[in-house]
C-alpha cells in the first residue's frame, strides 16, 4: 500500500483501513480483530511507530510503502465468516511472525466470504522495515493452503504460475470470449458439411445467432451487446475462406475440443444417506431416485467396511464410540476457545498499557498547554491513543494494572496449551465426523431415526 500523490500517511492509512473495517462489508465491525493494534485507532498506532522509527533510527521513510495487504478468499458456502476472521488471523500470525501490528477485516458483502489483513510495514520494535521478498506470494499461498486444509477447506490444488497477465496464468480455465465461441460454432457448423453458403447461415441462425448482412457479414450471440465480422475473427474465417471450405477448395478445419479439466471434488471417506422419500416429495425426478439407490448402496458398504475395520459393529459400542468423540472434541474445542478468548484479551491490554506509557508524557504536557487545540492538532496520534487506552482501563475497573511482563507469561502458557489441543483437535474432528455419519446411516437402515423424529415431536406436542 503506496502513499499517494498530495496525501498525507495519515489519510491514505485512514483511506485503507476505513475501507477494511466498513460496516456494511464486516457485520458492524463483528468480524474485526488486530494483533497489536486496536481497529479503532489503527491508523494513529501506525502513524506512532513510524514517527518512532525515525526518531529511533535517524532514517526517514525512504519508498513511498507505508502498509501490506494479503486479501484472501474461500469457496462460496463453504465456510462461516467467524471461522474465517479466525483463520485469516492465523495466516498474519504465521507470515509475519509476530513482528508487525495488523488487522483482518471479514468482508461478506460479495458471494465468497473473503479477508482483508493489513499490516504494518514498520516492525513492533520500530527498528525496521518489512522487506517483500521474490516469492513472498508462494510463502503466502503455502500458510493460507495449510491452515485452510487443516479446517478441511478446499484449496487450489494445482495453481498456474506465470509472470504474464491474468488471461495467460488462467490457461485453458480461461473463459471463452465472444469471438472464440463465434469461431467455435463456424467449426462445429463447417463439420456438418453444409452445401451451400446459405445453408452455412441457416444452420449459425439455428445455433442461435443473429446474421446481419450487407458489405460485409456479422453475427451477434444471445449473450453478445454488437455484431462481430466475419473479417474480424482473423484468418481462416472470412466469407471467401468459408465459401472455399464449404465447395471443398480449402480443408476443414478441425473441432477444437477445451482441454480444461474438472477440479476433483474432495470427498468424505463416508458420506449420510440420501433421503430418496423426502427428496421426491421435493420434486425430485425418477432419475434421481436411481441415482440416489445407487449412491446409497455404496456409502452403506463404505459405512460396513468403516464399522469392520474400527471394531464397532455392535450397535452399542458404536453408540458409546460417537458419544465419547463428540466429548472429547467439546472438550478440547472449548479449551481452545478460551485460551483464545484470554490471549486476545491480553494482546489488547498489553498493547493499551505500553500506548499508555508511551503517550503518558505528551498527555501531561497537553493537559499543562490547557487542553490546546493547536497541540493537539500537532500530537493527535499520541492523544488518540493515551484516551483510548484509558478507557479501556476504566472498562475493566481493575485496581492494579498487570505488568507487560506477566501478561506475557501468561500469553506465552497459554499458547503452549492452544498448540497442544490443536495437535489433538483436527485428529479428533475428523474422528467424530466419521463416527456420527457412520451412526447417522446405520440410525436411518434400522429406523432408529424416524422413531427418534417421532418421539421428539411427541414430547413437543406435550
Amino acid at each position: 500500500m503506496h502513499q499517494n500523490k498530495g496525501k498525507s500517511i495519515a489519510d491514505c492509512l485512514a483511506d485503507r483501513t476505513d475501507y477494511a473495517k466498513n460496516p456494511d462489508k464486516t457485520n458492524d465491525g463483528e468480524l474485526l480483530s488486530s494483533y497489536q493494534c486496536d481497529p479503532r485507532t489503527v491508523q494513529a498506532e501506525f502513524m506512532l511507530s513510524k514517527r518512532q522509527y525515525d526518531d529511533i533510527t535517524g532514517r526517514k521513510q525512504a519508498s513511498n510503502v507505508i502498509a501490506y495487504q494479503i486479501r484472501q478468499a474461500f469457496k462460496p458456502e463453504e465456510i462461516s465468516p467467524e471461522l474465517a476472521n479466525k483463520i485469516g488471523y492465523e495466516l498474519g500470525m504465521s507470515f509475519t511472525k509476530g513482528n508487525h501490528a495488523f488487522i483482518v477485516a471479514t468482508h461478506i458483502d460479495k458471494a465468497h466470504i473473503h479477508n482483508h489483513i493489513i499490516f504494518n510495514s514498520t516492525t513492533l520494535d520500530c527498528e525496521k522495515k518489512f522487506r517483500d521478498f521474490l516469492g513472498s506470494g508462494r510463502a503466502i499461498a503455502k500458510i493460507s493452503d495449510r491452515i485452510c486444509l487443516e479446517n478441511n477447506l478446499s484449496i487450489i490444488e494445482k495453481p498456474k504460475r506465470s509472470k504474464g497477465h491474468y488471461g495467460k496464468w488462467l490457461g485453458d480455465n480461461k473463459p471463452l470470449s465472444h469471438s472464440d465461441k463465434l469461431r467455435q460454432t463456424i467449426d462445429e457448423v463447417l463439420a456438418k458439411k453444409p452445401t451451400t453458403f446459405d445453408e452455412f447461415l441457416q444452420l449459425m441462425q439455428g445455433a442461435g445467432y443473429e446474421i446481419k448482412s450487407g458489405k460485409h457479414y456479422a453475427f451477434k450471440g444471445a449473450e453478445q451487446k454488437k455484431f462481430i465480422r466475419l473479417r474480424s475473427l482473423g484468418e481462416g474465417y472470412s466469407e471467401d475462406e468459408i465459401k472455399a471450405i464449404i465447395e471443398g477448395k480449402a480443408p476443414q478445419r478441425e473441432v477444437k475440443k477445451s482441454s480444461a479439466k474438472q477440479p476433483k471434488r474432495q470427498e468424505k471417506s463416508i458420506n449420510l444417506l440420501v433421503d430418496i422419500q423426502a427428496k421426491l416429495q421435493q420434486g425430485k425426478s425418477k432419475g434421481y431416485e436411481q441415482w440416489a439407490k445407487i449412491f446409497n448402496l455404496k456409502q452403506m458398504a463404505q459405512t460396513v467396511n468403516f464399522l469392520q475395520e474400527h471394531k464397532l459393529l455392535a450397535y452399542s459400542d458404536l453408540e458409546g464410540k460417537a458419544k465419547k468423540c463428540t466429548a472429547t472434541f467439546d472438550e478440547l474445542n472449548t479449551q481452545i476457545k478460551t485460551s483464545e478468548k484470554r490471549m486476545a484479551e491480553i494482546q489488547v491490554l498489553k498493547k493499551h498499557i505500553i500506548n499508555y506509557a508511551k503517550t503518558r508524557e505528551v498527555y501531561t504536557d497537553y493537559r499543562k498547554a490547557g487542553y490546546s487545540q493547536k497541540f493537539y492538532e500537532e500530537h493527535r496520534a499520541e492523544l488518540t491513543l493515551h484516551k483510548a487506552a484509558k478507557a479501556a482501563f476504566d472498562e475493566l475497573s481493575m485496581k492494579k494494572l498487570p505488568t507487560v511482563k506477566t501478561l506475557q507469561a501468561e500469553y506465552t502458557d497459554l499458547l503452549s496449551e492452544k498448540k497442544k489441543a490443536y495437535g489433538q483437535y483436527h485428529a479428533a474432528k475428523k474422528e467424530m465426523q466419521d463416527i456420527l455419519t457412520a451412526k447417522a446411516n446405520i440410525d436411518r437402515l434400522l429406523g432408529l431415526e424416524q422413531e427418534q423424529k417421532e418421539k421428539e415431536k411427541s414430547q413437543e406436542q406435550r
